[in-house]
């Protein structure tokens, strides 16, 4: 197994490695350190439970993304970002032929992250993704998770003995972590996990002590902050290093290395909320700070437009045919140049109840000002129309849904093929896959006090109404009035019909006589 603790701290922060960071023969004893930090743990498939190993069999790929609900600041290099909740990105072996086979993620996923996860088979709740490049179609799924406590009591249970009390607490930290990622590549044969907090999870700021893994397990540790880079697409960190176990005191180090993910100055931020009223057609407005509107200063040779990656539960979503319209007024009034790709579920009349997939994804283009064009309010604001789903009747005759903020971001594309080695790199994010594998992605900051997460009150039929009507529920008024209605109309056509089939010739003919 191998440990890679990497600390971030500010520019101008001041740092005392004799008093903060004092290395001894089998411990790095870390005192008062304010900054962010990532922890990534490398694990071989023998270190492994089995029972773990056997719902990984058939599986190339799988990588999963969490990222809570709360906003946090992104720290250079740990700068991607997906939107709140879980994400699952699956990638199926070539000999995989049976379906027994395909539902062993599902249960793999409930019993890491919990079991009300609405998951019933890879087959029928993840969704294919749009990207027709990968040879290997990768498969994705997503659900609102606020909380990751179910995992971390399955890592407790794996990493920790009974009695290591110090263990346990190590890993309920977890809980409190901005974002995980879990990386299973078979061709590495090995699992990562990664935790990142953008800053101390308590007063003290990070006082800990990092020691060495067994006699074959490796510790390195970084305390690194972010240094002026000479190219556009570099990221430079200088600080100390050290391997626990192995070095006798911190090392100096100055490193720069290619970066797909960089981030605008502070002021360039995004406010994401629907308009009001919602009704059962709300509309999505994102607000973006006139300084995020500036292309940003990319590579030279590169391509740049401004989208927005969205992430719809099956309670609500685009009409794909409507943002994928050629029609310039249309797109014009909601600030849009369109619809770039879908995935999901993007039926237009199906009810909630009967959609066994999770949602839907899009990737939009979002048209900005001209040079003549002024920017009102101080905010360039971007509409996107979304519907509804019917939702199953309640007593209250309301539910809530809640969506999380979208992501948006600068994508800035090289015709070059290849991206250089970065050691915190962070793929397999959803939208990346959707773009040329040089990309630049320049994300925007989410302006929010609260949760990035939107909810939705959704008026639906009652299941109990009130007062001793006629009918014990209103749906069974509903299906009532339909058979009446229907049997009424019903009867109206046969009269007509027969009171037509029953008329003599004699009345045809006095009838025209008369005339």
């Amino acid at each position: 197994m191998k440990r890679r603790v990497t600390y971030i701290t500010a520019a101008d922060a001041e740092f005392d490695p004799s008093k903060q960071a004092i290395l001894s023969k089998d411990t790095l004893s870390i005192r008062g350190l304010d900054a962010a930090k990532e922890e990534r743990f490398t694990f071989t498939q023998t270190e492994l439970p089995a029972e773990l190993l056997d719902s990984l069999r058939n599986t190339l790929e799988l990588h999963i993304r969490w990222s809570t609900e709360r906003n946090y600041d992104s720290v250079a290099p740990f700068l991607a970002r997906t939107s709140p909740g879980l994400h699952v990105y699956h990638v199926s072996s070539d000999n995989e032929t049976s379906g027994e086979d395909t539902d062993r993620i599902c249960p793999l996923v409930q019993k890491l992250f919990g079991d009300d996860i609405k998951c019933i088979s890879q087959e029928e709740s993840f969704s294919q993704s749009p990207n027709a490049v990968e040879s290997s179609q990768p498969t994705q799924f997503h659900h609102n998770l606020p909380s990751i406590d179910r995992f971390v009591a399955f890592l407790r249970s794996i990493l920790c003995d009974l009695t290591d009390i110090q263990c346990a607490d190590s890993i309920s930290h977890v809980s409190l972590a901005d974002s995980i990622a879990i990386d299973y590549d078979t061709t590495a044969d090995t699992i990562t996990l990664s935790t990142f907090w953008s800053q101390p999870h308590s007063e003290t700021a990070w006082t800990e002590d990092i020691g060495i893994i067994g006699s074959n397990g490796k510790v390195e540790v970084g305390i690194l902050s972010n240094e002026k880079s000479i190219d556009p697409e570099d990221l430079t960190l200088g600080g100390y290093l050290a391997v626990v176990g192995q070095d006798s005191k911190l090392k100096p180090t100055l490193f720069s290395f290619p970066s797909r993910h960089h981030v605008f100055p502070d002021h360039a931020k995004y406010i994401s909320a629907f308009e009001t009223p919602t009704g059962l057609h709300p509309t999505m407005k994102i607000s973006i700070s006139p300084s995020a509107l500036i292309q940003p200063s990319a590579p030279i040779g590169t391509t740049c437009a401004l989208h927005t990656y969205m992430t719809l539960p099956s309670t609500i979503f685009a009409d794909k045919y409507q943002l994928s319209t050629k029609d310039s007024l249309f797109l014009e009034s909601h600030n849009l140049k369109g619809l770039r790709a879908v995935s999901g579920e993007t039926d237009l009349e199906a009810p909630d109840w009967v959609l066994p997939a999770w949602g839907s994804n899009l990737l939009i283009e979002i048209a900005t000002p001209a040079e003549n064009q002024a920017v009102q309010d101080s905010s360039w604001d971007v509409t996107i129309p979304l519907h509804l789903r019917y939702l199953k009747p309640t007593e209250s005759g309301h539910q809530s849904t809640s969506i999380p903020w979208p992501i948006v971001f600068w994508a800035c594309s090289a015709e070059d093929t290849e991206m250089g080695i970065n050691p915190f790199d962070r793929v397999d994010l959803g939208y990346d896959t959707l773009f040329p594998p040089k990309t630049y992605f320049y994300h925007l900051h989410p302006e929010s006090d609260g949760a990035l997460m939107q909810e939705i009150h959704v008026p639906v039929l009652r299941a109990d109404t009130e007062g001793g009507r006629l009918f014990g529920n209103a749906t069974s008024q509903v299906e009532l009035g339909t058979v009446a209605a229907i049997s009424i109309g019903f009867t109206w056509v046969l009269w007509k019909l027969v009171s037509t089939l029953g008329s003599s010739p004699k009345d045809s003919s006095d009838a025209k006589k008369k005339k």
